[in-house]
């Protein structure tokens, strides 16, 4: 198999010795440590095209062992340095064979593939039927040959529209199918680990450069400690100045990406119907009541029309009911589209329409059903993120409830959160404007309209105990696992 192994003192003077001998696209095959510090299996990259290329080629002739064979010197790539050849103890008797130390990897597994369908022919074969024979021996030069013009007789047949199939044709085409599925599933196994072999390699690059550059590594920390994400994180630290405080920097970056409504015109003022969506135990219905209490105080309750879609929860309409109570407004119930059409077209006078909807997870296959019940021209939703959720459980929300059509989002559950950084890291990367935050069950004294400042200082205040610290080692580790994209993974290589 024509795969060599190459050490360096380090990994990018290893890969440096890859592209000399293979180029820029060679195939890393592994990685490890030696005596001599970093070892590197590669291989050649036509030998991966030509098997994309190439199908099951005719069965190859076989060689005589000459009389004698010559010692062929090590291999030396274009830095000068020796290159050692990689034994395989699964194929050495058929190189020793076929007399070709260069072998391709190609040829290895046309070989391999021939020989299994050779064996399932003879087995099915009947007894007394007539076994093609192997080839006459002949030099290795003139057998590769051979195998090339084999490969090009055979493999447009494939492509052919076939006949009418003979009786034994199904025998013959199984191993022929069978041995394609076995090249394909090797070449996917190929490509994934080539590509964790880049993550990997791009994971150690960047905390190399972490290590190079303290002030970098102690914002990462920083980050982390607040809640935001690698992803995010590697951003921050791709732009960040030389000459500048990095912890002011994030700041204020993070504050001019994030979008707020506060200077807008409260949603109490502007009128219009909204609808609040959002999973179970968000905090869906205290919104609802805080938002129309604001709006009663200023505009009075007899503008304001209260609806609730939450059928499913036991003692949901007495909730609302409740807060309809003290505000002396009615409460509607819609439990159908129709239904909901009617009550909207009774309420069309109001200046405010509130509709509170049954709290559903985002895995749920009702959710998208209640996403049509409230996709009417009319209606303008409005989702409510539990700032206390954790980041993937955030991010999950936004693309089920689909974040990206909706007016904004209501932060609920500030005094719960310990971490406000993957809520607000989830609404900066998804491009979303926060309208308003909740922060207690007080009706409406806890309804406020934060501004991006006061947003992203609590954030970076960060909390929790000692036990949820990180250190240097540990955003190593965070890093490490994290997925490296591709223009960053090309720039270190």
């Amino acid at each position: 198999m024509n795969v060599k192994r190459f050490s360096a003192r380090t990994s990018r003077e290893a890969l440096a010795l890859v592209r000399q001998a293979f180029g820029d696209d060679a195939v890393v095959m592994s990685t490890r440590p030696c005596a001599e510090g970093v070892e590197v299996l590669a291989m050649a990259p036509e030998s991966v095209l030509q098997l994309e290329r190439v199908g099951v080629a005719a069965p190859p002739p076989r060689t005589a062992p000459p009389a004698a064979t010559r010692e062929t010197p090590p291999p030396v790539d274009r830095a000068g340095a020796h290159v050692k050849s990689v034994p395989d103890a699964g194929v050495e008797q058929d190189v020793d064979t076929l007399q070709m130390s260069t072998l391709s990897f190609q040829d290895f597994v046309r070989e391999r593939m021939l020989k299994r369908r050779q064996s399932a022919l003879a087995a099915e074969s009947p007894a007394g039927a007539p076994v093609r024979a192997a080839a006459p021996a002949a030099a290795p030069i003139e057998a590769a040959r051979a195998r090339h013009a084999a490969a090009q007789r055979e493999v447009p047949v494939l492509r052919e529209e076939a006949p009418p199939a003979a009786p034994g044709a199904a025998a013959v085409a199984s191993p022929v199918l069978a041995a394609r599925g076995e090249q394909i599933e090797m070449l996917s196994e190929l490509r994934s680990m080539r590509g964790l072999i880049e993550q990997r390699f791009g994971a150690l690059a960047f905390m190399e450069k972490l290590q190079r550059q303290p002030r970098q590594a102690m914002l990462a920390q920083q980050l982390l400690d607040a809640g935001f994400s690698p992803a995010l994180i590697r951003k921050l630290l791709e732009s960040l100045p030389v000459d500048v405080d990095g912890a002011s920097w994030a700041a204020s970056v993070l504050q001019r990406n994030l979008h707020t409504a506060e200077r807008d015109s409260p949603l109490e003022d502007v009128g219009g119907i909204y609808a609040l969506i959002g999973a179970t135990g968000v905090g869906k219905t205290t919104s609802t009541a805080k938002l129309a209490a604001a709006f009663a105080t200023r505009h009075g309750a007899a503008n304001l029309g209260l609806v609730t879609l939450d059928a499913y929860r036991v003692a949901a309409h007495e909730q609302l009911r409740a807060y309809g109570r003290i505000l002396g407004v009615p409460v509607h119930t819609a439990h159908d589209r129709a239904s909901l059409e009617d009550l909207l077209e009774l309420l069309s006078g109001k200046r405010l329409v509130l509709i509170d909807t049954a709290g559903m997870a985002q895995r749920d296959s009702r959710t998208r059903e209640l996403l049509e019940m409230v996709s009417h021209r009319d209606i303008q939703r409005l989702l409510v993120i539990n700032a206390s959720a954790q980041g993937e459980t955030i991010e999950d929300q936004l693309a089920a409830y689909a974040a990206p059509s909706c007016r904004g989002v209501i932060l609920s559950k500030l005094d719960e959160s310990v971490k406000l950084g993957p809520a607000l890291d989830a609404v900066i990367r998804h491009k979303l404007s926060v309208l308003a935050v909740a922060n207690g069950q007080r009706v409406p004294e806890d309804w406020h309209r934060l501004s991006a400042q006061a947003l992203v200082q609590t954030a970076l205040k960060g909390g929790g105990g000692a036990a949820w610290r990180l250190d240097s080692s540990d955003v190593n580790l965070i890093f490490a696992g994290a997925p490296v994209p591709a223009a960053e993974l090309a720039a270190h290589a």
